[in-house]
């Protein structure tokens, strides 16, 4: 198996008008599972493409292992790539589509082909299917199919590009689990770019987030969750995401004032909570950031609560939505026996360490994890 560096990665179009991706660096450990997420045209696939040898970078250096290869052709890198479209031969049968890779690329011999198949057909539990051809299989079986040519190659590197994209709901959580477990018994480095932000966070190590080309955040899971470096990483991970509200910071004798724009909000930060901050934040504007599992009812009163209307209240089986009046598309996540009326007021608080401040210029959160915060849990 492999590491996988990635250092100053460029690729553009058009002699430069269009930057697809822009100056990546990235470095995966040896058996690490990593995702890669971000929305259409952020650079997810190209990526992919340049680490197959599908596509060929125009600045930058790609090493699997200590082997440069950025200049290898794809066919010489020791890469298998899961396709989101299967990439399956119609008129060869399963086993012969499973086998047509070891017979192009390596010295096998016949029986040590076969037995290669056999063995990952029974892996992926397709073995009944290898005299089928691809037109007889469902969708899953496709992939079933597609994952058990890549794995028969035994590479460094797995590299999946949307492989499940095409299939139902539940067959992707059945596929995302069988990926999982295949990856964790047989410990290939593995690169799987998605636009499904569920499937990155519960399927990878670690975390990539692009936006534009550009590299926005990298970590586990909920670290990137819970500490987003801006706003876009906030607004992106999180269904539903996360809260927004342009707000300005006023101090007060103990702590800092955030006052909506229009007046329906304020909320109070104590100056336990912000006195470690390298930057006075009284006077500044912002994008204050909250969860909707954050926030919840209360009665305490306290200048840590704010009074909204339900204009909308969304059961979604263990959880209801209330959709409130304070900011476009603000919602709450609270218990399904919190049952409001449309229209009705209701008292709503969160913990102050659970608050975001975006800056509107560079869009970094003020109070990350980089900053120093003693952040004590409010109390109703």
């Amino acid at each position: 198996m492999a590491s996988i560096t990635v250092q100053d990665l460029r690729k553009e179009y058009d002699a430069g008008s269009i930057v697809a991706v822009d100056d990546l660096s990235l470095e995966i450990a040896d058996e690490e599972f990593v995702t890669v997420v971000g929305p259409s045209g952020c650079g997810k696939t190209t990526t992919l493409r340049m680490l197959a040898g599908l596509e060929r970078a125009t600045s930058g250096t790609i090493h699997i292992g200590d082997e440069d290869v950025t200049d290898v052709h794809a066919k010489n890198r020791d890469i298998a790539m899961v396709f989101q479209n299967y990439a399956l031969y119609p008129h060869k049968t399963v086993f012969e589509n499973m086998e047509f890779g070891l017979r192009m690329s390596t010295d096998l011999g016949p029986d040590e082909r076969r037995e290669r198949v056999r063995q990952a057909a029974e892996m992926m539990d397709i073995e009944e299917l290898l005299a089928d051809k691809p037109d007889e299989l469902s969708g899953g079986q496709k992939q079933r199919v597609a994952l058990g040519r890549a794995i028969v190659r035994e590479p460094e590197v797995f590299l999946f590009d949307e492989p499940l994209s095409n299939l139902d709901a539940k067959l992707r959580t059945t596929m995302r689990t069988e990926i999982q477990r295949l990856q964790n018994k047989l410990g290939v480095t593995s690169v799987y770019v998605t636009h499904d932000q569920e499937e990155a966070m519960t399927m990878g190590d670690r975390i990539v987030i692009l936006n534009d080309g550009k590299l926005q955040q990298v970590g586990r899971p909920k670290e990137v969750y819970e500490n987003p470096v801006n706003e876009f990483v906030g607004g992106f991970i999180g269904s539903p995401s996360m809260n927004f509200i342009d707000v300005e910071a006023s101090a007060t004798d103990d702590g800092v004032q955030l006052s909506s724009v229009d007046g329906r909000f304020q909320y109070h930060l104590s100056s336990e909570y912000v006195q470690g901050l390298e930057q006075d934040l009284s006077g500044q504007r912002f994008t204050m950031g909250v969860r909707p599992e954050n926030v919840y009812p209360t009665r305490s009163g306290s200048n840590k609560s704010f009074t909204a209307t339900v204009e909308v209240l969304e059961p979604v089986g263990s959880d209801n939505y209330l959709h409130l009046d304070i900011a476009d598309d603000f919602i709450a996540r609270v218990d399904a026996d919190v049952e409001p009326e449309d229209g009705d007021s209701i008292e709503l608080t969160f913990d102050e360490n659970h608050v975001h401040l975006f800056s509107p210029d560079t869009g970094v959160d003020v109070l990350s994890a980089e900053a120093t915060r003693a952040a004590p849990a409010a109390s109703d």
